[in-house]
């Protein structure tokens, strides 16, 4: 049976996730103490106390890596291990963790400056991004084309996709896709106008980070969200991770690409069903296991023994 590990991106954390594996594990609190040295902030406060924080960008990317390989580090333990790995946009960097290519701690202090980048590098009000449902992507692409400073962010899933870009841009890209008939244009509550060509200088300022890193031999392939190519070695893992932050999240065309590979199974990591939903609306053929308690671990190993019968 081919399983394969998908990690969510920003948007889904919430106060209080992963409590339950820090109260029983002591690994999971000893990951919370090396999180906290590696992001230069107290990440027990920002994942089990009641505050703002957790929802502005830069304590956001690393306490979701911390919280989702927290989770992902249980099912391995119980040995669910994955044939393949992916993450949606700040998922990749736990995917990577979870295929060998990075430490849990560096991973930890990536996403905190890159965080940091995404969220200051564009000076508020200039830049943002909306969802646009209904419509194809090639009516998307063909409308959005033409305006200047509009430009495509996320790939989510069949009917739903993500622009980005300059503030007015943007704007007009909503309006000239309602009127070709999407049946939703919401502008999103974001701090910076994500994956778009704005942030380029951001993805070189966060490429002298990835110069430091230790990036090592994968242990299982991985996809990446820049070009939804499996990724075998790790030549081109710096390259992908720097353009990751200015270019389109190939998404959709991922988890084709698991389909293609003949995965069996997806198990989402992390708070949420969001990738559930996207999976259901791209592969609905392959089943999701959603593991975001201790509770889910134990019904994520019935589950698989079931399916392996």
């Amino acid at each position: 049976m081919k399983i394969a590990f998908v990690y969510p991106g920003q948007g889904v954390q919430k106060v209080g996730m992963a409590k339950d594996f820090f109260d029983k594990f002591d690994y999971a609190r000893d990951m919370v103490k090396r999180a906290s040295e590696s992001a230069g902030f107290d990440m027990e406060h920002i994942l089990f106390d009641e505050n703002e924080d957790i929802h502005v960008t830069e304590y956001t990317q690393p306490a979701l890596v911390t919280a989702c390989l927290i989770m992902s580090r249980a099912l391995e333990d119980e040995g669910i291990s994955p044939d393949i790995t992916a993450g949606l946009s700040l998922g990749e960097y736990c995917a990577l963790v979870t295929a060998g290519a990075m430490t849990f701690d560096e991973a930890v202090r990536l996403t905190r400056i890159r965080g940091n980048l995404m969220s200051s590098y564009v000076p508020a009000g200039l830049g943002t991004m909306a969802a646009i449902i209904g419509l194809p992507k090639e009516t998307i692409e063909e409308k959005v084309e033409p305006i200047e400073g509009a430009t495509v962010a996320n790939y989510n899933c069949p009917g739903q996709i993500v622009i980005t870009g300059e503030k007015e841009a943007v704007e007009k890209g909503m309006e000239v896709l309602s009127e070709a008939g999407a049946k939703r244009a919401v502008e999103l509550k974001v701090s910076g106008p994500f994956h778009s060509p704005m942030l380029k200088g951001a993805g070189e300022k966060l490429r002298v980070e990835l110069d430091k890193a230790e990036i090592t031999d994968l242990k299982i392939p991985y996809i990446a969200n820049a070009n939804a190519e499996i990724i075998e070695n790790t030549d081109k893992i710096r390259d992908l991770l720097e353009i990751q932050v200015s270019s389109s999240v190939m998404w959709e065309q991922t988890l084709v690409k698991m389909k293609d590979m003949g995965v069996d199974v997806i198990i989402e990591i992390g708070p949420g069903k969001t990738i559930a939903g996207f999976v259901k609306k791209t592969i609905p053929e392959i089943p999701v296991i959603n593991v975001s308690t201790v509770e889910d671990i134990e019904a994520c190993k019935a589950q698989l023994q079931e399916m392996a019968k």
